[in-house]
């Protein structure tokens, strides 16, 4: 049974990866559009347009795998600030501040750095890759019998 479990990681992973990208590109298109229930936040204005564009593009590139740890490091940081600056000034913990997608979305993120992007992903393209080069990832996937 756990060796079933480990081979399906990189694969729960990459969903997982999808899920918390194709969320976290909502929220910057539902803020930098206005749509989805969400007023648009005037271009430019701190910090609220600023997340709002690391949330479209770090979420577009979580998304699909393309510079995935780069870019969840970048959207952690942005939910980081959001809760410190934004949300803990109305209070203490997250569920007193509305703050619980922040604390959610820069946790996640997080994890993401350290876990990598799973399959599929754009990443994972020989492409970008380089020729003849095995990333750690596919090493440890191997090495579970996982195909790459």
């Amino acid at each position: 049974m756990v060796s079933r479990l480990g081979r399906a990681r990189p694969c729960a992973l990459g969903l997982f990866r999808i899920v918390v990208g194709l969320l976290f590109t909502c929220h910057g298109v539902a803020s930098l559009f206005g749509v989805l229930g969400r007023p648009t936040l005037s271009a430019g204005a701190w910090p609220g347009w600023y997340a709002a564009v690391i949330q479209l593009v770090g979420g577009a590139l979580v998304l699909f795998g393309l510079g995935t740890r780069t870019a969840a490091f970048v959207g952690s940081g942005s939910m980081a600030f959001a809760y410190f600056d934004v949300h803990q000034r109305a209070g203490l913990l997250p569920v007193q501040n509305g703050g619980e997608a922040a604390v959610l979305f820069c946790w996640t993120l997080l994890l993401l750095v350290f876990s990598g992007p799973g399959v599929p992903a754009v990443d994972r393209l020989p492409v970008f890759r380089g020729a003849g080069r095995k990333s750690a990832e596919a090493r440890q996937e191997q090495h579970l019998g996982v195909p790459a």
